[in-house]
């Protein structure tokens, strides 16, 4: 067995103990659980929110609705790791970044959505910077006609990683608010899309920053 593999293994298994007992509480400004959108739609989060939407959110309320998700990951080491805890949450991947594979993966994502799978992005990874959208979840809306459904979460009491996106872990039987914010599409007309990037970034990095202050 792969280092890559053992690690999935171990931290899939105390990921289950830990959202056994995690509260999750959801807002949802989108309807999306009451009346989700007929299309697929691309699930936009930051990086260090990975643990409380992917693994609490998603796992928990997303199946029960849709035909299932699709996660964007890093064609790394680490990105194996994650790769093998979404393959146990009964959720696929792609891989791919900025920096390797970005076309190709750009291409699948785009298949994926035509087979009305939805995809969960996260903006800023693998490697940051903390907080910056990049353009390639803007393009991908734009070309596949995929409305974005912005998501975002505050831990009320976590562990923090000295990463470069301080990861954010919740500490058992602590509470997760998780926000469902409005979805959004990106008109296929337009040619300058880094207004759409901005706006974008605004309200991830808005809420973000407020949901980082613990008070």
């Amino acid at each position: 067995m792969s280092r890559e593999i053992f690690l999935a293994a171990l931290v899939t298994r105390l990921l289950r103990m830990l959202f056994s007992t995690v509260r999750l509480h959801v807002i949802d400004r989108e309807g999306f659980l009451v009346s989700p959108h007929t299309e697929p739609a691309i699930i936009t989060f930051w990086h260090n929110r990975i643990p409380a939407i992917a693994l609490g959110f998603l796992r928990k309320y997303h199946h029960r609705l849709r035909k299932g998700v699709v996660v964007l990951t890093s064609p790394s080491k680490d990105g194996d790791i994650l790769s093998g805890v979404m393959a146990r949450f009964g959720m696929s991947s792609i891989r791919g970044s900025s920096s390797r594979r970005g076309s190709a993966a750009l291409r699948e994502l785009s298949l994926k959505l035509a087979e009305g799978y939805d995809l969960a992005i996260t903006p800023d990874g693998p490697r940051g910077p903390k907080y910056s959208l990049g353009p390639g979840v803007i393009f991908l809306a734009q070309k596949t006609g995929a409305p974005i459904l912005p998501v975002h979460a505050r831990y009320h009491h976590a562990w923090r990683l000295k990463t470069w996106d301080a990861f954010a872990i919740p500490l058992p039987f602590s509470r997760v608010d998780i926000i469902l914010d409005h979805g959004f599409w990106i008109d296929p007309s337009l040619v300058e899309l880094e207004p759409e990037r901005l706006k974008l970034e605004e309200l991830l990095k808005t809420n973000a920053q407020l949901f980082d202050d613990p008070s």
